[in-house]
């Protein structure tokens, strides 16, 4: 069963220092860690490790992958394919990506779905950026009030976008889930 995915959408690549603190800070959140490639990580979280307490009975080490895109990073391809039809970017974040960190589970249980938010939050912390979470139609309206939110469209598909602050906010509402 594929899970929830998160971007993070970025104005430069991430620098090679921010990098080790990244990757020093997934190791120590991680029951499994491998980096497949620089920027490139297949990890196990340790739900408890991001705040997780309620893990809904399934184990607290949750399959994710969190992977740096763009030009001269790496998966250019899937950089490019992601951002093609996301129109007009700048008008809504302030700045057109020119790189991502894409927060990818491999389950979608509840829990995944925090988890998915919660780390994605906690990479922003480390690496900046704007998280982009794609929406269901029904979802726009429970995110009214939210703080960190930067921009909600509903061109070309239903998205909001906001900071980490807004992840976590939103991770707290009643009936939390993210879009696959």
């Amino acid at each position: 069963m594929s899970g929830p995915v998160l971007t993070i959408e970025l104005a430069e690549a991430v620098p090679p220092a921010v990098l080790q603190r990244l990757r020093a800070f997934l190791i120590r959140s991680s029951a499994h860690f491998e980096e497949q490639r620089p920027g490139e990580f297949d990890l196990s979280v340790y739900a408890p490790k991001l705040g997780i307490t309620d893990t809904g009975g399934v184990d607290g080490r949750r399959p994710v992958m969190v992977s740096l895109t763009g030009p001269g990073t790496g998966d250019e391809a899937t950089f490019e394919a992601e951002h093609a039809e996301s129109g007009d970017q700048e008008s809504l974040i302030g700045f057109t990506p020119t790189h991502s960190v894409d927060v990818i589970a491999f389950c979608g249980s509840r829990v995944d779905h925090v988890v998915t938010a919660l780390l994605t939050a906690a990479v922003m912390d480390l690496t900046g950026g704007v998280a982009h979470a794609e929406l269901g139609e029904d979802q726009v309206p429970t995110l009214v009030g939210l703080p960190g939110i930067i921009a909600v469209t509903t061109d070309p598909w239903p998205s909001a976008y906001g900071s980490a602050e807004f992840l976590r906010a939103w991770t707290g509402r009643p009936g939390f889930r993210l879009l696959k």
